[in-house]
């Protein structure tokens, strides 16, 4: 018997799967590479262009654009001039929003059963956009705050990064931004990820000297609430493997797996990649 002939666009998309259930029809669109985390960037809060990429910094400018169209094309997102100037802005539509609880299981799913992070995983701009995401500006002094990390196990013109807060407002700087740094957090990169992560033990870490906090003492022994753990920072690892052992060894001593904070708000329907 001869096998139905797959369609050849989705939306003007290449190639579909040629049945009819949803679950296929779904997966044609959202099982493209990075679909679904350009999706996930627009629901964290991440509106303009510059902003998504930013969520998604090993993703190329022409292919960012054109996953947006298809989005767009989908309705899954809304594309809409910004008030002032020429600018545009992504916004999730209700079909968008209806896959925010797909997103988050799958996160969950991921730091359960994924398989452990390799050296190639590591990006330190996607780490320090989504640190920024997390910071928690009411926790740090008043004024102006640059916080500066370096990492070892990072390319060398890769490996610095500087978080400013002012006035309640945390921005992520890839480049010095040119004000004096009050404090300097150093680490192995791939460790301050696994803490990150909460397979490690930030406060730990930093207590043994393995992250390194650098600055006025009372900066230094406030700098672990202001960063809000990843968000499945308190779900546990179950796949066998390096990552499970580690986050099994820091358990047992006490270290506090309540999931800290609350994500960034979600743009409202009416309103709104990362690296």
């Amino acid at each position: 018997m001869r096998e139905p002939a797959r369609a050849e666009t989705i939306g003007g998309m290449p190639g579909g799967y040629g049945q009819y259930c949803p679950f296929s029809l779904a997966a044609e669109l959202l099982c493209q590479r990075w679909t679904l985390l350009v999706v996930s960037r627009i629901l964290d809060g991440c509106a303009r262009f510059n902003e998504i990429q930013r969520g998604v910094p090993r993703m190329s400018p022409s292919l960012l654009s054109r996953r947006l169209r298809e989005l767009e094309q989908a309705g899954i997102v809304r594309k809409r001039r910004v008030r002032s100037g020429d600018a545009h802005e992504y916004v999730a539509t209700e079909a968008g929003r209806d896959l925010q609880g797909i997103v988050a299981a799958m996160a969950v799913w991921g730091q359960h059963w994924a398989r452990d992070m390799e050296i190639e995983d590591l990006d330190p701009g996607f780490l320090v956009w989504s640190l920024h995401l997390r910071v928690d500006p009411s926790a740090m002094p008043e004024g102006r705050l640059v916080v500066e990390f370096d990492f070892t196990g990072a390319p060398a013109d890769y490996a610095r990064f500087w978080l400013v807060q002012q006035d309640g407002q945390v921005e992520m700087c890839l480049k010095d931004p040119g004000v004096d740094v009050d404090l300097v957090v150093s680490s192995d990169l791939l460790l301050f990820v696994e803490a990150w992560r909460g397979i490690r033990d930030l406060r730990d870490e930093i207590r043994r000297g393995r992250i390194r906090v650098v600055g006025p003492p009372g900066l230094q022994r406030r700098f672990p609430d202001w960063i809000q753990l990843g968000p499945l920072a308190s779900e546990p690892r179950k796949r066998p493997g390096r990552e499970r052992r580690l986050a099994q060894l820091r358990r047992p001593r006490g270290a506090r797996t309540r999931r800290r904070g609350n994500p960034r708000p979600q743009p409202e329907a009416a309103a709104s990649d990362s690296g």
